[in-house]
């Protein structure tokens, strides 16, 4: 496999009109130049896995229109305050004895809160003392707070830009798009990789896919990982009866994306539960290799973990080892062996 290409290297300069050439292929010749990318720098038959917990669930003042989470809908969604952090490493050693490498926590802020971040911090360094990868969503970040989280050993911040730039004031109007951004800049600067991608499927026009791919590829740095979501529509939320993507609309994100940010992970993330096996398998093909692996993604059902080992095992996929740390010995990288293990089990 050939060695990942430095960052000075990688594109930063994409315009729409390049992107849309992209979309416009024919579909066979957009899966063989994406795949043909893939394999340059990626096991081609590997897929990161990860575990998604809700650590503090509903009324998040923002009005995100696809979310269950949100406290301007009546979804039916009970209210939870922050889980305790013994619940939450509890929850993070049963994902690792299930084969998951990275373990991210999500909480429904708009900002963390002086009175609950030091429980955050502590989540923070228990999960990583466990020998997982750390990820945190917990909304926009003050520069003292992504400085603690970076010290408390952080490997990933989640912050989404959803969509594009000309579509995001019909899906959000609690934060700006530009906020989005500072915060990943902040991230970056502080040292912790950044997790940015967004959702397709909530109406938006070509155009705005476009867009959206866009501003990810432009970043000064493309993120580390770029989850691509696939609506899940929730009663009650503004969204609940908008028309379905079509599957292979969706592949061709997952392919451009791929395309675009070459040694980024992109992560086939919510709505796979909706997904046929066929269509999870073509996205795979066409650069997807990332997952999030469990029966919940925060509010929203996942597959479950058994139909994801045994999809991986027809397909002669395995899980990409997680990345050790360079002060840890290399003994402890165990994600493909307890995987394995799991799949045994079933």
């Amino acid at each position: 496999m050939a060695a990942p290409l430095r960052h000075a290297t990688l594109r930063h300069d994409w315009q729409n009109h390049e992107i849309e050439a992209l979309f416009a292929q024919p579909f066979n010749d957009l899966l063989f130049q994406a795949h043909s990318i893939h394999r340059q720098h990626f096991d081609p038959n590997a897929v990161q896995v990860s575990t998604l917990l809700s650590i503090k669930t509903g009324a998040c003042p923002e009005d995100c229109k696809y979310c269950s989470q949100s406290g301007h809908y009546h979804t039916g969604l009970e209210k939870e305050k922050l889980l305790a952090v013994e619940q939450v490493l509890s929850a993070a050693e049963a994902a690792r004895a299930g084969g998951a490498t990275r373990f991210c926590m999500g909480a429904a802020w708009k900002h963390p809160s002086a009175k609950d971040f030091p429980y955050v911090l502590e989540m923070v360094k228990g999960v990583r003392a466990l020998g997982l990868e750390t990820c945190m969503t917990l909304g926009q970040l003050s520069r003292e707070q992504t400085q603690a989280l970076a010290e408390a050993g952080l490997d990933y911040y989640n912050h989404n830009i959803d969509t594009s730039r000309d579509y995001y004031q019909h899906i959000i109007t609690t934060r700006r798009f530009e906020e989005r951004l500072d915060t990943l800049a902040e991230v970056r600067a502080a040292g912790i990789k950044v997790c940015s991608g967004g959702i397709v499927g909530m109406g938006e026009s070509q155009r705005d896919r476009i867009g959206f791919l866009r501003e990810l590829a432009n970043l000064p740095q493309h993120p580390d990982s770029v989850p691509i979501n696939n609506l899940v529509k929730i009663a009650g939320t503004p969204l609940e009866s908008v028309a379905d993507i079509d599957p292979f609309d969706f592949v061709r994100m997952i392919a451009v994306a791929r395309i675009l940010m070459p040694v980024s992970h992109v992560r086939l993330s919510a709505g796979r539960e909706q997904m046929n096996e066929q269509l999870q398998a073509l996205c795979f093909f066409a650069g997807a290799n990332s997952i999030f692996y469990g029966e919940r993604l925060l509010t929203t059902s996942n597959p479950l973990e058994s139909q994801d080992l045994a999809l991986f095992t027809r397909l002669g996929i395995h899980p990409e080892p997680r990345q050790v740390r360079e002060e840890e010995p290399l003994e402890k990288s165990t994600a493909s062996a307890l995987f394995h293990d799991a799949a045994a089990a079933h």
